[in-house]
């Protein structure tokens, strides 16, 4: 790990999104609350917020952060949902990589819970995918 024993506390915010793609049968599924497993929506926010936490552990050089706010953004798209996910804390180094972890767990959980709608014949997911994953806004505010 980086030695930033050095480093002042700041306030730090960090915002990412990204987009899964879906077919007609899961986008209905979820409007109408038929999804199998349940609200992917639901269980997606709270995915996030379990991966904004648990970031240091599956990201093998990141620092263990005090998270002060994760706020997850979800947008059904036409064609997709829309996660986005912003995360805060005061500490010596960024968020970004806590932001992006939410989002794409958020992402995952969502493909996960729609999957069975998804596949082909051939189970297959030919249209399904993840796209436009990035960290949108960082910021750090003296304190």
């Amino acid at each position: 790990m980086i030695d930033i024993s050095e480093k002042r506390e700041v306030h730090r915010t960090a915002s990412a999104e990204g987009t899964i793609i879906l077919g007609k049968k899961s986008l209905e599924a979820i409007d109408e609350g038929t999804v199998k497993k349940g609200d992917p929506i639901k269980v997606a926010e709270i995915s996030a917020i379990q991966a904004v936490k648990r970031t240091p552990y599956e990201i093998p050089h990141c620092h263990p952060i005090p998270i002060e706010s994760v706020d997850v953004d979800v947008t059904i798209l036409e064609g997709g949902i829309k996660i986005g996910c912003t995360v805060k804390a005061i500490y010596k180094t960024g968020v970004e990589m806590e932001a992006l972890s939410g989002v794409n767990s958020a992402l995952l959980t969502i493909w996960d819970m729609v999957k069975y709608l998804e596949k082909d014949e051939d189970g297959q997911y030919p249209a399904t995918k993840i796209e436009d994953v990035k960290v949108t806004e960082k910021k750090k505010t003296m304190l």
